[in-house]
């Protein structure tokens, strides 16, 4: 499955620190669990990369959303 690729799985997501000073990205859907660790500072860029990709589709969404107000 691509990043571009719609999907009907549901899963829950849950962020945080661990004991160890690791901060988890836990995901959990259809029996399975994924607990993924990252250290501080892997854990800002993956933070910046998702900031930077909401920024991108907020643009993409005013960009539609403008398109459609001129035309009638």
């Amino acid at each position: 499955m691509g990043i571009n690729k719609e999907s009907d799985i549901a899963a829950n997501l849950q962020i945080g620190p661990t004991s160890v000073g690791m901060v988890r990205i836990y995901v959990e859907a259809d029996g399975l669990e994924l607990p993924l660790d990252f250290d501080p500072e892997e854990a800002e860029e993956i933070a910046e990369e998702l900031r930077a990709a909401a920024e991108a589709a907020r643009e993409m969404n005013d960009g539609a959303k403008g398109g459609k107000k001129g035309k009638r």
